[in-house]
Formats: structure tokens, C-alpha cells, sequence
């Protein structure tokens, strides 16, 4: 992959040692809080009495907060990159994605 294709900001060096560092631990964090915001949406779904469905919303809505923040802390710091999107490749995912809407049931209509 060429580095014109990575969207990414200078990394923050660190020392390289056997310890765990700055980074290790926010990805470490990062991890857990993508793990649990999946883990909070599956409860979600199958929690059919209203209050605690709205108390585990909160806690998911927190818990997502919180793995955004992280994300942008990592990526400021350069040490999350992605890789940016072909052109050619959206356009083709997006004709894809086109034909299949013409399989829908109600073809975009409104259901009244």
C-alpha cells in the first residue's frame, strides 16, 4: 500500500521496550470498549423489559462515547491509520449495492 493511500497523522515515537506503553494500553482500551459496545447492542436486542433496556442504552451510549474518544486520541497521535478508499472501488460497491435495492420488497416506496 502506498503511503499516499494512508490517512494517518505522524506518529508519537516511544521507546521500544518489553513494558507496556502509552500506546499498548489505549489500543488494549480500545479493544475492550469495541468488545463491549458489540456486547451491549446484542443485550439490547434480546432485553425486552423497558427500564433496563434503557439502562443498558446509556451504558452502550457511554461505553461508545468512550470508544470514540479513544479512537481520536490514537489517531491524533498517529498511532491509527486507515486506509483511504479507492475511488473506483466505491463506485462499483455503490452500483452493487444499487442493483440489490431493486430486490426490496417495496422498491422505495413509503410503507404507509
Amino acid at each position: 500500500m502506498s503511503q499516499q493511500n494512508k490517512i494517518q497523522n505522524p506518529a508519537v515515537q516511544l521507546q521500544k521496550t518489553p513494558d507496556m506503553n502509552d500506546r499498548d494500553f489505549i489500543n488494549d482500551m480500545l479493544a475492550t470498549e469495541k468488545y463491549m459496545t458489540w456486547a451491549y447492542s446484542t443485550a439490547l436486542n434480546e432485553t425486552s423489559y423497558s427500564d433496563l433496556y434503557q439502562d443498558v442504552l446509556d451504558i452502550f451510549t457511554e461505553t461508545q462515547n468512550c470508544q470514540r474518544e479513544l479512537f481520536e486520541i490514537m489517531f491524533k497521535k498517529g498511532w491509527y491509520g486507515f486506509e483511504a478508499a479507492d475511488q473506483q472501488k466505491l463506485q462499483q460497491s455503490h452500483q452493487q449495492f444499487q442493483g440489490y435495492s431493486n430486490q426490496f420488497p417495496y422498491n422505495n416506496q413509503q410503507i404507509q
